[in-house]
């Protein structure tokens, strides 16, 4: 997963922007609810955040306050560091944060949790509990894809193919997941949930 992901860099955006091989993607509605997700996490109230396996940025850029933007990956934070000039960036490992307890108001995260099988989430969700006193996860729809989870093969612009674990979500399903908590978007592409881990 951290080798495809680094290959993946330069053109991960792609996929957001329905460019390169997503370009032929029939999304009805997607520049919109873009948009829409875009807004909420713009609407997040400030504070100190820290956003997990940030990737390009693309959602970082918008995370109000003091933001500090974490990810594996040398590539993913190199582009990072051009859309989200104002962050903090470190590279370090989503599952073993490198902060100490209670350091932020809240760890939010962007198609993370949803690459996560059964023992990543819960170190994932132990980690959020201790560093952060609210958390927020911006994962796939299940409305559009009608899927639980599956493993899905990826093609990357090099030829690579590389098989990749991903689950789709309902906003109600991942806020009972998390123990409850408030969905703030759900659309046919992406759900965004804010809870109180470990509540």
């Amino acid at each position: 997963m951290k080798e495809y992901y680094d290959a993946r860099a330069p053109e991960y955006d792609d996929w957001y922007r329905g460019r390169g091989g997503f370009a032929d993607r029939h999304r009805p509605g997607w520049d919109e609810e873009l948009a829409e997700l875009t807004r909420t996490v713009a609407a997040l109230p400030a504070g100190r955040t820290l956003d997990v396996a940030c990737g390009t940025g693309l959602l970082t850029q918008h995370l109000r306050g003091d933001v500090v933007a974490l990810d594996q990956s040398t590539r993913m934070l190199e582009e990072a560091r051009r859309a989200a000039p104002r962050a903090t960036f470190v590279q370090g490992d989503g599952l073993a944060l490198p902060f100490p307890n209670d350091a932020f108001d809240r760890l939010f995260t962007g198609h993370f949790y949803g690459h996560l099988e059964l023992r990543e989430r819960e170190r994932f969700l132990a980690e959020a509990h201790r560093v952060a006193r609210e958390l927020v996860i911006v994962d796939a729809s299940k409305k559009h894809s009608g899927i639980d989870e599956q493993m899905q093969q990826r093609v990357l612009d090099d030829g690579s193919t590389w098989e990749v674990y991903k689950r789709y979500f309902t906003g109600a399903g991942l806020a009972a997941e998390l123990g409850g908590g408030e969905v703030l978007f759900e659309g046919a592409y992406f759900v965004v949930v804010r809870a109180e881990p470990g509540s």
